[in-house]
């Protein structure tokens, strides 16, 4: 009898079984042949992911927290001005790095469930000279995405730099970088990549490098410091050897694996498969009765899916008899709502087949907690949201 549960949380995800075969492979050098042809793959193939050919890529061992830490060590000294547009907790955890390095930060917080109006950041814009903006795509404690666009109009319009933080989304939601102008986007391994988590991924435009190159200050992140780690990429993209601090060989291996399975599903196709799965798993949220974090369908993810609890049902029970039911799902994350909400991650390697029977897990949950409704509407709601064209 299978004693396995299908974990859609936001992250770590599902992986692909020829994923999880390269991570388990016998590990070999950092310097040997394959693996540098390996690792300049890898490099070739972020910037096709992340549409930004005239990008330098980098690939650091460490979580998408180091992903963030990364652009904020290397571009900000201390006195900069920052502007933090936030729609949730990791907004909330930028501004905190960003003032690790002497940034005076200013916060635009977004209504819980909302997005801030271009409008309102051209404003604050006007009033003042930033060095840079970050803004997050997809924030994972709240399931809102904003749209990339305006933002990095608003960045090339005020000669500040863009830094998108694309944790959750890269790979899942679309993402332009060099056409819509955004000097820097940022990921993790372990979500729509679709790798095991470990690694932070990164693409700098021109941009980004030139006003690194003219910093008048030391990096203060002696491992962060891109004047470490930019020789070690360009070196293994020549296919030369090169060392600063040991790669993540197996998981570098695997990354690889999995950007080629992105490229040859097509970028074009993932996301609109991550869209179709997001509104089939968001119908069937709807469809039970269940409200959601995103105030309007507009702001609502394709990567994960954020319902608040039914009233009178308490969340701790319900989230235990799902996983009873064979999925586990996450509770919340943002500090005023924790206790009222869930979330649901579909991205990466998940299926249609994965929504039907998470919704089918949440509606055993719902009816074992004493929740009334029509048994199968929520599998019914997903499969016709699929159908659609």
């Amino acid at each position: 009898m299978k004693d396995r549960r299908l974990l859609m949380i936001p992250g770590p995800i599902e992986f692909e079984p020829a994923v999880l075969q390269a991570l388990g492979a016998p590990t070999t050098s950092h310097v040997a042949p394959d693996f540098i042809e390996v690792f300049g793959q890898a490099l070739e193939r972020m910037r096709a992911i992340w549409m930004c050919p005239s990008g330098q890529p980098f690939i650091l061992s460490g979580s998408g927290t180091l992903a963030m830490d990364s652009p904020a060590a290397n571009l900000i000294e201390p006195g900069d001005k920052a502007l933090v547009v936030s729609t949730g907790y990791f907004g909330e955890r930028y501004a905190e790095i960003l003032k690790r390095y002497g940034a005076d930060v200013t916060v635009l917080r977004a209504p819980l469930g909302g997005v801030v109006d271009p409008a309102e950041i051209e404003k604050t814009l006007q009033k003042d000279s930033f060095a840079l903006m970050t803004f997050t795509h997809v924030d994972t404690s709240t399931a809102v995405r904003v749209d990339p666009k305006p933002m990095g109009k608003l960045g090339q319009k005020y000669g500040i730099l863009t830094i998108l933080d694309g944790v959750c989304s890269v790979a899942g939601e679309e993402i332009q970088q060099d056409a819509w102008g955004i000097d820097v986007v940022l990921t993790a391994s372990q979500k729509a990549i679709g790798v095991p988590p470990g690694l932070a991924l990164l693409v700098v435009g021109p941009r980004a490098m030139k006003a690194w190159r003219k910093r008048r200050t030391p990096v203060l992140n002696y491992y962060a410091d891109w004047t470490h780690w930019l020789p070690i990429m360009e070196a293994y993209e020549a296919r030369k050897p090169s060392y600063f601090g040991t790669p993540n060989v197996n998981l570098i291996w695997a990354l690889n694996v999995s950007l080629g399975q992105i490229l040859e599903e097509g970028i074009q196709g993932r996301f609109a498969r991550h869209q179709r799965l997001g509104n089939a798993c968001q119908s069937a949220v709807h469809t039970l009765g269940m409200a959601q974090v995103p105030i309007h369908p507009n702001y609502a993810a394709s990567t994960l899916t954020a319902p608040y609890y039914p009233e009178g049902i308490n969340g701790s029970d319900l989230l235990l008899k799902i996983k009873k039911a064979g999925v586990i799902l996450a509770g919340g994350l943002h500090p005023e709502i924790k206790a009222r909400y869930f979330r649901i991650g579909h991205m990466g390697a998940v299926q249609p087949g994965d929504i039907f029977a998470t919704v089918g897990a949440i509606e055993q949950g719902l009816h074992a907690c004493g929740y009334h409704f029509e048994l199968g509407i929520g599998v019914a709601a997903a499969l016709r949201a699929l159908q659609k064209k």
